[in-house]
């Protein structure tokens, strides 16, 4: 027995009208649109999620992204657009940074690193604190205690630090240290 399957994908497009009433004086009254609607024409928060879990997650390259979209929905993206979904994505995680930091500089053990990366063809040091629940990532120019101290984590810990033998993390005395497998031999 062979099985046929028809694949349709379409577009979700709502409309949205807002009354407008004028009273006798001549004053235009304009009811409002729902939360989250501010444009004449806006992507839907379930489709710029999906761009971001394609771009961050999957690390698809935009022009992939677009090429999908495009392709199996018919909807076309510009780069300019994923980019604003990602700065979207980002800015609202401003909250979960602060409370990650404050979790991770009360916590009983910590595992801090650091790893040079790209940034627009500029080295940066990507910096991470974590523990069994938390994780923070802040990428930043330098490498040693400046940068280390201007993320606020390490500065307040008082539990035990694992880290790499990196000479910097020493100057934290509120803290024990630990080192790392991959550094103790």
């Amino acid at each position: 027995m062979r099985q046929v399957f028809d694949i349709k994908i379409s577009r979700v497009v709502t409309e949205y009208r807002a009354e407008v009433v004028e009273d006798a004086k001549g004053n235009r009254i304009v009811a409002s649109f729902p939360e989250g609607v501010t444009k004449a024409v806006q992507y839907g928060s379930d489709l710029k999620a999906h761009a971001v879990y394609m771009s961050q997650y999957q690390l698809i390259p935009y022009k992939r992204i677009q090429e999908y979209f495009e392709g199996q929905m018919g909807i076309p993206l510009s780069e300019g657009s994923i980019y604003n979904f990602n700065r979207e994505a980002c800015e609202s995680l401003d909250p979960f940074g602060g409370m990650a930091r404050e979790e991770l500089a009360k916590s009983e053990v910590m595992h801090v690193d650091e790893t040079g990366i790209n940034r627009n063809g500029d080295r940066y040091w990507l910096h991470s604190a974590s523990n069994s629940l938390w994780t923070y990532f802040f990428p930043h120019e330098r490498r040693g205690t400046e940068a280390i101290n201007s993320i606020g984590i390490v500065p307040e810990f008082k539990g035990i630090l694992c880290h790499d033998h990196m000479k910097s993390y020493y100057t934290y005395t509120r803290c024990t240290h630990a080192l790392c497998n991959a550094h103790t031999t």
